[in-house]
């Protein structure tokens, strides 16, 4: 079952959201009475994609018929019921709840889901899931719509969620320690930080003292009555919405959800549905939390809403948050840009308008700090708002945000027509719980279009008079405690907080830059020869051969409309530098691009591409160096662009390196503070004794010493001859652009005919039995990890038998950890035989829980695997994952990622792309006796035992 997500995440979800598609961000809707038009008092229209409905029992439903992905449905069980509705005997069983629907229900008993569902490949985890809310509890179910019984039974799970399940007192007590084992993953720094200043947030809210995972004390003693009340009173129809999206016809899923929720009946008396909201408050609260565990310095400000949120049901109110829209593009473009200057302020940092907790809106600043930067962090966020405040945005950023606005509209509005049904069902969601608009994206192309040349700057300007004020405010500093670390003092923030009002700010200057990436175009090269291989198979591409040498492979597909992907490699990477050099140069690597290209800064180009989509990134890697990105078909061009002068144009600038290495040493200071990080670096390390070429984690005088003359001359080298790479697209791809970009920017590039591959190197990580424990951390947490290793010559057969036996142990040590021992949340394996460097295997068995359960749960682990070693896999299980790999495969053969990966990793690994179309007959004809050859060959000469205990 999925977490309930951090307060700190949920802002940034947020801000992407408001960035990627502002329009959606923050509104509300009442779907009752929508009329469709422009005129500003008219409601907002309803898509005609979906249908939706009301039973006599109140439930509502939500159906659209969407092929893509083919022969699937999204099921999802929509209700408004989360921790929040908890009485204090119930603290954490509104997520128990959800649990408990997954251990026996009137027509599954307890395993009997999971069972079924992943004997017709729905994974759970992966696919099958749930989540629960302080408002709201949904469940997730994908099912395949090509097999009537198996739509049946999808829907009897959904009935079953609705209020069938058994709720015996021994399922009860067996589901106490696996959801103990889902607390005890949440404990940690950020937990214990935030319980410190949740109230100030919530102010004297009820929200305060209902996280959804509850208390410890709580889910140890509660009474089974408490629970079953729970279910009684707020799993009811009139609460619930049912809502299906996939490749089936309108009418038959109706039917389906009028058979089994008709007849569902709410209690007689039911209970009222209470809202809850928090109080205002006057003046600052100011919260400085600290915590020797922190890993990050945080800053954030909180300018909380003094009403209701505004609910968004007229054209007006659709218009209004386009505006905030444009806003809170514009304030973050400003933002983003003093993390890309020397000595930045922050690592990143960002502005956005929206909830907060319960009802509760706010205007929120938010930044990631170096743990001495939090003032300054501070200040900065401060003297933005005000500078806007004062002086409101500048034209030509305004023109920018518009350009940016309706690039990313047209962008869904091409890809209508190819969207993912689990990308579908989360508008009708929000529109059930939240009342968020569901317009449809032609209106709201229509719309935004129409309007948005409409909206002036000075109702933009506008928007901040009312964000910023100096009551019902917050301010949250939360980072590391350790000694010689200065503690900031709640004065300090208090005199901040007045100086900045007072201060002298200055206008902000908009710096003019180019209207165009490349001034002048390189000269054209030439096309040597054009093949295509597997004509008209499912697998086709074409290979041009450039000039230069430069191989262009590319795969057209129409799976999405406005997408292009691109992937290129070249072999060598790291691995043929010297020991001294890799060293000098491994920290450096990464802050080579932060220089920009043809003399443009990143903040430069930022701007050049305002109302363009597309962007490419190089990497040197250990065995190979090459760039991967994407772009919207109409911006390829661009993309082409990219490439060329990331060959032959990459800046140096001093400065650009000085501020990737401040921010470096902030991002990564305090990592090790986190024990689940720390016990990973200190795992890394063990395994790499004697490894020359080790750097392990970067401390802030390795970052000094990270040599950027050498990194900068070593890439040059890496790219200096384009003959020697292989360059691949796929998408929504015009061949005649293709071809033409591809000699006006590839072929034109430097190119010989030197072909160079990467080095192997001698060392080789521990292999064989041994023990590693380590102790850090302060709570009653470990981390268990089991690993096999070692080298082995390299045989496609045995790789597809060792992944798949890593997944039948993955659901063996579900039912074995989780549901018989009760002592862990999750609990997962995975197997691997690669090619490159070397032939090499891997296994690894991995899972969090107690630490006085650690070596018990361990040895439970290791005897699961034991019995595949000696006795084979059962059948069941191995049919289990064949259904799963085939029914994943079939989704993935219509995503352009999976294409990119596939074709370009069969080149890099010299292998043969009819796999591709082999691989159902490969997974059918995998065996029992496979498996169990790859457990027998591999798994028997000992492995490593590493654990995460905490300090004594």
């Amino acid at each position: 079952m999925k977490r309930c997500i951090s307060m700190a995440k949920c802002a940034i979800i947020m801000l992407c959201a408001t960035l990627t598609f502002s329009t959606f961000a923050q509104t509300k809707t009442n779907p009752e009475n929508q009329t469709t038009g422009s005129v500003p008092s008219d409601n907002l229209p309803i898509t005609d994609d979906v249908k939706i409905g009301k039973l006599s029992n109140g439930l509502t439903y939500y159906i659209q018929n969407n092929g893509k992905p083919e022969d699937k449905v999204e099921l999802r069980l929509a209700i408004k019921a989360g921790s929040i509705l908890e009485t204090d005997d119930q603290l954490g069983l509104a997520h128990f709840m959800e649990h408990m629907n997954f251990n026996g229900t009137n027509n599954f008993q307890k395993n009997e889901l999971i069972d079924y569902l992943q004997s017709i490949g729905v994974e759970f985890g992966a696919d099958l899931n749930a989540y629960t809310s302080f408002d709201e509890t949904v469940y997730i179910l994908p099912i395949p719509s090509d097999d009537p019984e198996k739509l049946e039974k999808g829907f009897e799970i959904l009935q079953d969620w609705a209020g069938g399940a058994l709720l015996t007192d021994k399922d009860i007590d067996e589901e106490r320690g696996v959801v103990i084992e889902e607390y005890r993953t949440r404990l940690g720094a950020a937990t214990r930080m935030q319980q410190k200043y949740l109230d100030k947030i919530a102010y004297k809210s009820r929200y305060a003292d209902r996280l959804p995972i509850g208390t410890k004390e709580n889910l140890e003693t509660f009474k089974y009555e408490s629970l079953r009340n729970f279910q009684k009173d707020w799993y009811r129809p009139d609460l619930m919405a049912v809502i299906a999206v996939g490749d089936l016809d309108v009418e038959t899923l109706e039917k389906k959800i009028k058979t089994h929720f008709g007849k569902l009946s709410n209690p007689n008396n039911p209970k009222l549905r209470e809202e809850y909201g928090s109080e205002n408050h006057e003046g600052t609260f100011i919260a400085i939390e600290t915590d020797e565990e922190a890993s990050a310095s945080q800053v954030q400000i909180y300018y909380k809403d003094k009403g209701e949120p505004k609910v968004t049901k007229t054209v007006k109110d659709y218009r209004d948050n386009m505006v905030e829209g444009l806003f809170t593009e514009m304030i973050n473009n400003r933002l983003r840009e003093y993390s890309n200057k020397p000595n930045p302020p922050f690592v990143f940092g960002f502005s956005f308008h929206g909830g907060i907790i319960g009802n509760k809106e706010a205007y929120q600043s938010i930044a990631q700090t170096k743990e001495t930067g939090q003032l300054e962090a501070l200040k900065t966020l401060l003297e933005e708002n005000e500078r806007v405040k004062r002086f409101g945005f500048n034209a030509s950023e305004f023109e920018r945000a518009k350009k940016g606005y309706l690039a990313r509209l047209d962008r869904a509005y091409k890809n209508r027509d190819k969207l993912e049904s689990n990308r579908i069902v989360g508008g009708y969601i929000q529109n059930f719980l939240n009342d968020n608009p569901i317009p449809g994206i032609e209106w709201i192309n229509g719309y935004a279009n129409s309007e948005l040349p409409n909206i002036k700057l000075e109702e933009v300007n506008g928007l901040i008079a009312d964000f910023l004020h100096d009551d019902n405010r917050l301010v949250v500093l939360t980072g590391p405690k350790k000694e010689g670390l200065k503690t900031v003092t709640e004065e300090e923030v208090v005199a901040l907080l007045d100086a900045v009002k007072k201060s002298d700010i200055k206008n902000y200057e908009d710096e003019l830059v180019r209207s165009e990436l490349m001034t002048t175009k390189p000269k054209k090269g030439g096309i040597a020869k054009i093949d295509i291989k597997n004509h008209e198979k499912l697998n086709e591409t074409a290979v041009i051969t450039l000039s230069n040498g430069a191989k262009i492979i590319y795969k057209k597909t129409d799976f999405k409309n406005d997408e292009i992907l691109l992937d290129a490699f070249s072999y060598g990477g790291t691995s043929l530098y010297t020991d001294e050099e890799f060293l000098q140069v491994a920290n450096a690597n990464g802050g080579l691009t932060e220089a920009g290209i043809d003399g443009l800064t990143r903040n430069d180009i930022t701007k050049i591409m305002s109302g363009k989509i597309a962007s490419v990134r190089p990497y040197i890697g250990t065995y190979n160096e090459g760039l991967r990105g994407s772009a919207s078909p109409k911006d390829l061009e661009s993309m082409f662009q990219m490439i060329h002068l990331y060959f032959t144009k990459l800046d140096k600038d001093e400065k650009a390196f000085a501020s990737f290495i401040s921010k470096q040493k902030a991002f990564l200071g305090n990592l090790q503070s986190n024990p689940n990080t720390y016990f990973s670096i200190a795992l890394g390390k063990y395994l790499n004794e004697g490894n020359p070429r080790y750097v392990g984690f970067p401390s802030p005088e390795d970052l000094d010493k990270a040599n950027y003359d050498l990194a900068y001359k070593k890439y040059k080298e890496r790219f200096a001859n384009a003959g020697d790479f292989n360059f691949y697209f796929v998408g929504n791809i015009d061949d005649t652009k293709l071809a033409e970009y591809a000699q006006t920017y590839i072929a034109s590039l430097p190119g010989n005919d030197q072909r160079e591959t990467y080095k192997v190197p001698t060392f080789r990580p521990k292999s064989g039995a041994h023990e590693l424990i380590i102790k850090k951390g302060t709570e009653p947490k470990s981390n268990v990890n089991l690993t096999y290793r070692g080298e082995t010559e390299y045989n496609a057969k045995e790789a597809r038998a060792m992944r798949a036996l890593g997944e039948i142990l993955s659901i063996k040590l579900i039912e074995k950890l989780r549901e018989e021992e009760g002592g862990v949340y999750g609990a997962g394996a995975r197997g691997s035989i690669t090619k490159i460097p070397y032939g090499s295997f891997n296994f690894s068995i991995s899972f969090p829980c107690a630490p006085e359960n650690a070596e018990k749960l361990a040895d439970a682990a290791i005897g699961e695997l034991q019995k595949i070693i000696d006795n084979g896999p059962e059948a069941g299980d191995l049919d289990k994952v064949k259904k799963a790999q085939l029914l994943s495969r079939k989704d993935q053969l219509e995503q352009n990622r999976f294409w990119l990966s596939t074709i370009r990793n069969t080149d890099y690994n010299k292998g043969d792309i009819n796999d591709v179309l082999n691989f159902e007959d490969n997974v059918n004809a995998l065996t029992v006796k496979d498996i169990h050859d790859v457990a027998k060959k591999y798994l028997t000469d000992g492995y490593l035992r590493a654990m995460l205990m905490p300090e004594d």
